[in-house]
């Protein structure tokens, strides 16, 4: 009964793992370790460094671990990387996904969580958005995950599995315990580069685009606390083990924040004032994305546990100290497994 965890040493999955580890569950992780950091994996959980698109790997895991569920999480997620390198994105994001669900189906793995995105809606016409939105992404990173959630609708209707797709809007904060948080020095996260800009490790933060139909002209996006994403994965797993219908979900608050406004609540939690720039808009940036919510809590008992902005903050901001403080990346803790 392990639940494998795709991508599981990077900042969403990693989270993931801490609430499967914390509720006893037994869990492999499968990672390439790209963007990922193996001290992001708790003491205990097996992890093994190789590609989700690899599979016969996937395969030998599948029997050898007796995985009955997967946790899908591996994949590109830079917009404007999407945009630039739309090859990569298909092969990374939707022909690796393939291979993923095919071993699924092929090992007997019946549960299967996709992590997708608000991008496979576009520009959406009317906010909040509900799943039940016209899906037209804009960028070659909405399509290459939309592509995934279609593959696993044909695969559910013709196969014994089922799957719950969760679309996340923007993904912020830490977890609380200090476990684990954005490693990656990469990462284009607004709150992490607007944390990072006030403890001083930049010299000032882009907006990107202040020209946009919005109240200051400044994207608008749905934040949510990553333990709060974690938990309804929780949530989707126990609804499909119990027999739950395959469904899709979004994730999010119900409310947005612009730019602007996130900047704001960084220098009111952080104390500093750090110098803002305005920059030219990019490629593949909707307006505004917030969620329409009342599908996951209905159906999953969804609550919320962290969804205020300064909360979010703070915890985003606790961790980039410590990441500062220690001088690194996440410290090593264990080796992959060599299989």
């Amino acid at each position: 009964m392990t639940v494998l965890v795709t991508g599981g040493a990077g900042y969403i999955g990693s989270h993931m793992v801490l609430a499967l580890a914390d509720a006893g569950r037994d869990t492999l992780v499968l990672d390439d370790l790209s963007t990922g950091f193996v001290g992001q994996v708790p003491d205990g959980v097996p992890l093994v460094r190789g590609d989700c698109g690899d599979e016969a790997l996937l395969k030998r895991l599948i029997r050898e671990f007796d995985v009955t569920a997967i946790v899908h999480f591996a994949g590109s997620i830079v917009v404007p990387d999407s945009v630039t390198n739309p090859l990569g994105y298909y092969f990374n994001n939707t022909v690796k996904s393939r291979a993923l669900i095919a071993a699924a189906v092929e090992g007997g793995v019946r549960n299967f969580i996709f992590s997708s995105t608000a991008a496979v809606y576009g520009e959406p016409a009317v906010s909040p958005i509900s799943e039940t939105s016209a899906m037209q992404p804009i960028s070659p990173y909405g399509a290459s995950k939309l592509m995934t959630e279609w593959m696993l609708r044909d695969t559910v209707a013709a196969h014994d599995i089922r799957s719950i797709v969760l679309r996340y809007f923007n993904v912020a904060g830490a977890d609380p315990q200090g476990r684990s948080g954005q490693s990656f020095p990469r990462a284009t996260h607004l709150i992490k580069l607007a944390c990072q800009a006030a403890l001083g490790q930049r010299s000032h933060l882009d907006v990107f685009g202040q020209d946009y139909p919005t109240p200051d002209g400044t994207c608008v996006r749905d934040y949510i606390h990553v333990s709060d994403l974690a938990a309804a994965h929780m949530l989707a797993l126990d609804h499909l083990e119990a027999g739950g219908e395959s469904l899709t979900l979004n994730c999010g608050y119900s409310r947005g924040f612009s730019v602007l406004e996130v900047i704001e609540a960084v220098k009111r939690v952080s104390g500093v004032e750090f110098d803002v720039r305005l920059a030219p808009r990019r490629a593949g940036d909707p307006p505004s994305l917030v969620a329409a919510t009342d599908l996951i809590r209905s159906r999953l008992g969804f609550k919320p546990a962290r969804d205020q902005l300064d909360q979010i903050v703070a915890d985003a901001l606790r961790w980039e100290l410590a990441l500062q403080q220690n001088a690194q990346t996440v410290a090593p803790r264990k080796l992959a497994l060599a299989i």
